[in-house]
């Protein structure tokens, strides 16, 4: 509850009118915000965070003031979390080399350990108590837990052959039911994106590419959008021409333009394909520097970054 006395606000300093003009211009967003609002009460919304986002106190908050925001206003959030430079910070810390192979990284037992205390220990914690500045929503799991997600171990394909990424996975099962109990309840599920493996000794975490968790989880629970919080504004046609950023494209453009990509956006536009080519109604890739930028794409006229949808795709009313 706001106790501030209305003389105390911001914008004191303005004139009466000039104060008006501010209060309507508000208005005029939340105007703006309505039918969006009214399209998607109800719909469930996968978030992949990570990157810069993840190191700005200030775009940390207003990461969890949009997600707060999304479940007053009636939407079905779940966030999927990795948490790159927090890994990178204590492998550096404990001497553990990192290594990337065609964007995914190289997992060793022992680093597999450390993925794990990171993302379940400190910043699956950190994402849950900022949420829960706007209420007692946010719930934070592991993939272990509950069997939450079950993987089986994964390799790229380099120079045409296969190349083992250690104790990295490639998600096989999504526990729907632990995930939609929760929504049901009114809560927003924080996932680090570790799992258990299928079949695997007990108490070996594998390590998920963020991306791909959140794209799993979408197809597993039907979602309606998967967004993933990048750090560029979108996806470029011809990098580094900025004036070729996409603001929608079709998933058979995107598939002829996938091999020419940077090896940082090929898990991230896989991500988004597979979503899409498995029943999810849109993804978004935005870019997580800019603040309120969920707020933006979901509840704008306008949005930002890059949306995949395939051309007949028209946005269902589920309020």
């Amino acid at each position: 509850m706001n106790d501030t006395p209305r003389g105390s606000r911001a914008h004191q300093h303005l004139s009466p009118a000039q104060r008006l003009a501010v209060a309507q211009s508000k208005a005029e967003v939340l105007t703006e915000a309505l039918p969006w609002i009214k399209t998607f009460k109800g719909a469930t919304i996968v978030i992949k965070y990570g990157g810069n986002a993840m190191v700005s106190p200030e775009l940390q908050q207003a990461f969890a003031d949009d997600i707060a925001f999304f479940r007053f206003a009636g939407l079905r959030p779940i966030v999927v979390h990795g948490g790159g430079p927090q890994i990178n910070t204590m492998l550096e810390r404990l001497g553990i080399e990192s290594e990337f192979i065609a964007g995914q990284r190289y997992t060793s037992e022992e680093a597999a350990e450390v993925v794990r205390m990171v993302l379940s220990g400190q910043v699956n914690r950190d994402i849950v108590a900022r949420i829960n500045m706007n209420g007692d929503a946010a719930v934070g799991l592991s993939g272990e837990d509950g069997d939450l997600l079950l993987a089986t171990p994964s390799s790229v394909t380099v120079d045409g052959q296969q190349v083992a990424l250690g104790r990295v996975g490639e998600i096989r099962r999504v526990n729907v039911e632990l995930l939609n109990e929760l929504l049901d309840a009114g809560r927003v599920p924080v996932v680090c994106s570790i799992a258990a493996e299928l079949g695997g000794p007990a108490g070996k975490p594998l390590n998920i590419n963020a991306d791909l968790a959140a794209a799993q989880i979408a197809k597993y629970v039907g979602a309606d959008k998967l967004i993933m919080l990048t750090d560029v504004p979108g996806l470029y046609r011809d990098w580094p021409d900025r004036d070729s950023l996409i603001s929608r494209i079709a998933p058979e453009e995107l598939r002829e333009l996938l091999p020419r990509l940077d090896s940082g956006m090929i898990p991230k536009m896989t991500a988004a394909l597979d979503a899409v080519d498995n029943g999810v109604g849109q993804a978004h890739i935005i870019d997580g520097r800019t603040a309120h930028s969920l707020l933006l794409e979901v509840f704008t006229d306008e949005g930002i970054g890059t949306l995949v949808q395939y051309p007949d795709f028209v946005p269902r009313s589920v309020g």
